[in-house]
């Protein structure tokens, strides 16, 4: 199967990075098949408002938490930036819980509602 990549959309001012159902799991091995994609996508979100979307991944590790990062200290460090996550499965949640990253980013049941916070 080739591999796919996360699809970006913009809504209204918000740039939105999807991860389909072919991303339930970003280990280190797929993680290096869109690392460049994800932060590319964010570091092009002009307004700097970006929305990941997690809905369909079931699992991430430590390298994706990091790209999460990397991507967060960017928007982070721009004027007006803002940066949520939606969807996540109740093991991400947890994870990002345990790490309490959850108190450094906002996390959305949906994208809908991440976009309703990060575009206003």
């Amino acid at each position: 199967m080739a591999d796919k990549n996360p699809r970006v959309e913009k809504r209204g001012v918000v740039t939105c990075i999807l991860l389909g159902p072919e991303f339930e799991t970003l280990d280190e091995q797929r993680l290096d098949t869109i690392r460049q994609q994800l932060l590319d996508a964010a570091a092009a979100a002009n307004p700097a408002r970006v929305v990941i979307d997690l809905q369909f991944t079931a699992f991430f590790g430590s390298s994706f938490i990091e790209v999460l990062f990397r991507i967060w200290n960017r928007i982070n460090a721009t004027p007006g930036g803002k940066f949520a996550i939606a969807g996540l499965s109740p093991y991400c949640e947890e994870v990002l819980e345990v790490t309490h990253l959850d108190r450094l980013w906002k996390l959305f049941p949906s994208v809908d509602e991440a976009v309703a916070d990060v575009g206003s």
